[in-house]
């Protein structure tokens, strides 16, 4: 049991954390476009980004699958400025609460972002002997703080868009805007090449 808190606290701190802007900025990517009346849409585009992140992690930690660290540094800002992009694109379907849920894109993107935790956490778990229950902690912890993230993405907006002459357009286009430029400077910096 006392695995399965150190693992829920690590996957936890993987989201809630300072150095885990780069997951934040994708969960604020994927939340704009949705009020608290989307949060079935939400929750599901959320597991779906934690279920490909946990197949990376499994992946990684068995060592079935490796990749360059440098390419996934790069590669994780990208999978969030086209995540950004695409809101930006669709901010007509967006301002009248029709916005598409890409459960496919979620879940690809979380392979990427798995890969980007799975050197680290692969040295604890393949030294730990209840590898299934250390994983299932993370991920637990993982999907608990990107709840938590998601809940207070979604009470900004509601407060922002109730209590302001912003409308609903012009508040995506402002959260989905910053998130590009942010991960476009990201990506540049962590050119591989």
């Amino acid at each position: 049991m006392q695995d399965l808190y150190f693992y829920f606290a690590l996957g936890w701190e993987h989201i809630i954390s300072s150095d885990a802007l780069d997951h934040q900025l994708f969960i604020l990517a994927l939340v704009a476009v949705y009020t608290f009346a989307d949060i079935k849409k939400v929750l599901i585009l959320v597991t779906a980004f934690t279920i490909g992140h946990s197949l990376t992690l499994v992946l990684s930690v068995l060592d079935i699958f490796r990749f360059d660290s440098k390419w996934v540094e790069f590669l994780i800002p990208c999978t969030i400025f086209i995540t950004a992009l695409n809101n930006l694109f669709n901010l007509k379907a967006a301002a009248n609460g029709n916005a598409r849920s890409n459960y496919y894109l979620a879940l690809g993107f979380g392979l990427i972002h798995g890969m980007g935790f799975a050197n680290a956490i692969r040295v604890m778990l393949a030294k730990d002997q209840a590898l299934g229950w250390g994983l299932f902690g993370f991920n637990i912890g993982l999907e608990a703080g990107q709840i938590v993230v998601v809940a207070v993405l979604l009470l900004v907006t509601m407060l922002v868009l109730q209590f302001s002459n912003i409308k609903r357009r012009d508040w995506v286009f402002f959260l989905s805007a910053g998130v590009f430029a942010l991960t476009v400077k990201m990506a540049l910096e962590r050119l591989p090449f």
